[in-house]
């Protein structure tokens, strides 16, 4: 008598070899006895006329196999961290065996897939030691990511992947992906923010470093830009010659118009009187002095007051070192001189009195509302991409202030190649032509000469 169970098989996408939806994995064990041990076998049917047998090394006594869950029997005594695992082993070798199946077709045997499935046990025995996808995307970020900010945006991309596997029950591997995977993968980072909390136990195996939100379209094509890097680098590299991306269209970024405060509206900030509020007062005084130097507010975390040389400020932008490595001088003007020796006398080595990046946000934002700064602006929603109006207090950030350098400078001398040695950007930026907006006057006055 055979204790079994019908398992269906988790959905994959390569549709070239086989109609996944149609194979079924059985898993059983071939005793009756109550007290004896058995090896769990599996059994991969597609169709009347394809079987493939493979006799797994787990073992489980008869009395305590649950056929119809299988996994060991919720009401029987074993111990909790062994049941975990054994219940985990199962749902791998599944796993493992369709993923074989998705890569093999038809010509499978259950010789081959004995042979398969012990090569990627032991591979050891096979004389090579084969790399799995994200032993692999390691071996790239480690070796291939260029400077910090590469591999802090590869790593998000890489826990992604590690929790879209567990969400979809998949074994990811490099020739499983193809256009209806890359697909599949970009509805879950639309959905990661609802899954998050209805599946809080992936996010528990494989944890994210800040909290997950809705991702717009732009955040998810640079996501996926980061993974097709990856892709050709393994391509290069000899690891496979599948080439996913070859017909995957990644969606263009699309920018509203940068919004920024003017040279008044930064001054009525500087000089509104925060006495009452001195933490906002010192919040207040960072955010505009981050209005002269104009640099990212991942730089100017970094400026201790060893970054002041002769009359300037001097640092190598994080975000394009790897492309340029130059030093970005700004120098200080009157306010920011005076912001410095405000501070000079606080302790160690930090420039300023920095608080968490995020508590700097809300300080920004309150700070605006105080001082009266709540004008309308129109922005791009990221999830949406429509056009929507909102007050500006409400949308300020520390990138606003870095905004405010360069827009203003930009809107005075109509010359990007003046403004690239002080905002760090790359020489032939796109972001810096988003600034190139005519003004009010100029419009004016171009309607006047043709009356």
């Amino acid at each position: 008598m055979w204790c079994k169970c019908i398992i269906f098989a988790p959905r994959f996408f390569n549709t070239d070899l086989i109609n996944t939806k149609m194979a079924k994995i059985t898993a059983f064990i071939r005793t009756t006895k109550a007290k004896q041990s058995a090896n769990v076998r599996f059994r991969l049917r597609d169709g009347r006329d394809f079987q493939c047998f493979h006799k797994s090394e787990l073992t489980v006594l008869h009395e305590k196999w649950d056929a119809k869950e299988q996994i060991i029997k919720a009401k029987v005594l074993f111990e909790e961290p062994k049941r975990a695992a054994f219940n985990k082993a199962i749902t791998a070798r599944r796993d493992l065996i369709h993923s074989i199946y998705v890569r093999m077709g038809k010509d499978l045997t259950s010789e081959i897939l004995e042979e398969e499935i012990n090569k990627e046990l032991h591979p050891e025995k096979y004389g090579t030691l084969k790399q799995s996808f994200f032993d692999m995307y390691e071996e790239f970020i480690t070796n291939n990511a260029h400077g910090d900010w590469q591999r802090k945006h590869h790593r998000v991309v890489l826990r992604c992947l590690k929790r879209f596997e567990i969400y979809k029950k998949l074994k990811l591997e490099l020739d499983v992906f193809n256009v209806l995977l890359l697909n599949d993968f970009v509805e879950y980072l639309k959905n990661e923010f609802e899954i998050c909390t209805t599946k809080p136990e992936i996010f528990i195996e494989v944890p994210e470093c800040r909290s997950i939100k809705p991702r717009g379209i732009n955040t998810i094509s640079g996501m996926l830009s980061n993974f097709r890097t990856f892709f050709i680098w393994c391509i290069k590299n000899g690891k496979t010659e599948n080439q996913p991306f070859k017909h995957f269209k990644i969606e263009n970024d699309v920018y509203g118009t940068p919004y920024y405060i003017t040279v008044d509206e930064r001054n009525a900030i500087y000089n509104y009187d925060f006495s009452e509020f001195p933490e906002l007062e010192k919040q207040r005084d960072i955010f505009v002095f981050q209005c002269f130097i104009g640099c990212r507010v991942g730089d100017l975390y970094s400026l201790t007051k060893k970054n002041i040389i002769n009359g300037a400020v001097e640092y190598i932008a994080k975000k394009t070192s790897d492309n340029k490595g130059d030093t970005v001088r700004v120098p200080l003007s009157t306010v920011a001189s005076e912001i410095l020796e405000k501070y000079k006398d606080i302790e160690g080595d930090k420039l300023l009195p920095f608080i968490a990046q995020q508590n700097y946000n809300y300080a920004i934002k309150n700070i605006f509302k105080k001082a009266g700064i709540t004008r309308d602006v129109i922005i791009l929603d990221t999830i949406t991409r429509q056009s929507v109006i909102k007050p500006i207090n409400e949308v300020a950030s520390s990138h606003l202030a870095r905004r405010t350098l360069i827009g203003n400078l930009i809107n005075k001398y109509k010359d990007s190649n003046l403004v690239t040695p002080l905002s760090g950007h790359v020489g032939g930026s796109k972001a810096l032509h988003r600034y190139f907006v005519i003004d009010e006057e100029t419009k004016i006055e171009m309607i006047k000469s043709i009356e």
